[in-house]
């Protein structure tokens, strides 16, 4: 069977988002243009690391141009997207594996997200021959995510990316773990349970 590849150059949309309450969130990437979407659930981690290495990686671009490209050093205002996802929200599949490269005769930022692949293997060595071949294997590797967007764009995701990681549960102020609605056994107080004031 051949690989699918949800491929959008450029995206009309590209965003990350939640679906569920905060502490039970589960963390999309979406991507949608002329009348079709795609929605891959990945890790809260995974999303925060990705929206970070966009924004290193744009810096880069930038410092090594001198300034003299078309990314811009912050996210346009302009371009703040707040809708939340389109629904329904179909999933179709969880990520593994991202990947980002930057392609500067297109001034585009490349975006990978491969399904997650569990691997048999009986050693660490056996292990990383079965990684290797799946990802040399373009043709019959697992389901992937490719979208090609601006520097503009991707600075646009990045900055929501991260609005959306940091709109979780507030961090408890003396043990910094996250608080429920209904407060958490705090360790720094010896169990007793704190609630939110």
């Amino acid at each position: 069977m051949s690989r699918q590849v949800f491929l959008y150059d450029p995206p009309e949309r590209f965003v990350a988002g939640t679906v569920g309450l905060p502490g039970r969130r589960t963390f999309f990437l979406q991507a949608s243009a002329a009348g079709r979407t795609t929605s891959v659930a990945l890790e809260k981690a995974q999303v925060e690391a990705l929206a970070e290495r966009i924004d290193e990686l744009l810096d880069e671009v930038v410092r090594r141009s001198g300034g003299k490209t078309s990314v811009p050093a912050v996210a346009p205002a302009e371009l703040t997207d707040t809708a939340p996802l389109a629904t329904p929200v179909e999933e179709e599949f969880r990520v593994g594996t991202m990947a980002l490269a930057w392609d500067s005769e297109n001034e585009r930022m490349i975006v990978e997200a491969q399904a997650l692949v569990e691997l048999d293997a009986d050693s660490e060595e056996e292990f990383a021959e079965a990684e290797e071949r799946l990802l040399r294997d373009d043709e019959n590797g697992p389901p992937m995510l490719r979208v090609r967007i601006s520097g503009t764009m991707a600075r646009a995701f990045a900055k929501r990316a991260m609005d959306v990681v940091n709109a979780g549960r507030p961090p408890c102020p003396l043990c910094s773990l996250p608080l429920d609605p209904e407060g958490h056994v705090c360790p720094r107080q010896n169990g007793y349970r704190r609630s939110r004031a």
